[in-house]
């Protein structure tokens, strides 16, 4: 029987977002799955994500702030820019 994936704590621990992505996710510290659906939900309800290259999401000035200034990242490099923006 195949035992069922633990989620690793260290993912779910909560991280606390800094003022730059606290304008787009709020201020409150959550885990990282949640702020990735959260920013997901705030890309998604402004149109951020390009209509041809589905990969790609174009920044808002919130998102750019957080972006370090880019106005069109993949969705692979976001993560890693999100991750500057956050406190373990």
């Amino acid at each position: 029987m195949a035992t069922k994936r633990k989620p690793n704590a260290k993912f779910m621990a909560p991280v606390q977002p800094d003022d730059k992505l606290a304008a787009v996710v709020g201020s409150k510290p959550l885990p990282r799955t949640e702020l990735t659906k959260k920013l997901w939900v705030y890309i998604k309800k402004n149109g951020l994500q390009d209509k041809k290259v589905r990969t790609q999401i174009n920044a808002d000035n919130a998102l750019k702030a957080v972006f370090g200034g880019k106005s069109k990242v993949t969705m692979f490099e976001m993560t890693k820019l999100v991750n500057k923006h956050v406190k373990a």
